[in-house]
């Protein structure tokens, strides 16, 4: 695993080195002690499963708020995906930065989300199936997102959106009041 450093403090993302003989392909997708330098002591409680039918779908930005707050260690394993973090984390020197990345099966990369980011993706290829790991169980009372079209965080989507769910088109675009999360 050859773990990368992004632009925005505290998040990775983890490219693997996969072994590729007539076989096939094999490579390891998770060791904690090979990614202790992201995790630390934290432990991986959870594990989801998306498919997304459409191209062009959006799912997210997506977050829970503290003492529910999660690290996130996300990969595509079927199709590809357009991948955001928006850090949400107040007094950040990159706060409301956002970072995307193209996730697909085969470049295999796993993106890191530290706690206080919000996450979503769009989808670049119909039936697109995403793999979550997270350090925290979910809170259906501290769950919170944001809006993908948000213009204070200004992602640029590489293709007009075509599906997003109705609760996330219902989160609330940022104020100037939103300082951000304390993790």
């Amino acid at each position: 695993m050859n773990i990368k450093s992004l632009s925005i403090l505290g998040a990775a993302v983890v490219e693997m080195d996969p072994l590729v003989d007539p076989r096939g392909v094999f490579c390891r997708w998770f060791c904690q002690q090979e990614l202790q330098s992201l995790i630390g002591s934290r432990r991986i409680v959870n594990m989801n499963f998306s498919r997304t039918e459409k191209t062009g779908a959006i799912r997210g930005l997506h977050f829970q708020y503290p003492p529910k707050a999660e690290m996130k260690l996300i990969r595509c394993i079927r199709g590809s995906v357009f991948d955001v973090i928006v850090d949400l984390r107040k007094d950040s020197p990159t706060f409301l930065k956002w970072h995307g990345e193209l996730l697909t099966a085969e470049n295999m990369k796993m993106l890191v989300v530290p706690e206080g980011f919000a996450h979503g993706f769009q989808t670049l290829e119909e039936k697109s199936e995403m793999l979550y790991l997270h350090t925290e169980f979910y809170s259906k009372e501290l769950d919170a997102g944001i809006c993908y079209h948000d213009p204070r965080i200004g992602i640029e989507w590489p293709l007009p959106a075509v599906e997003v769910s109705v609760k996330d088109q219902a989160y609330a675009l940022l104020d100037g009041a939103f300082e951000g999360i304390k993790v």
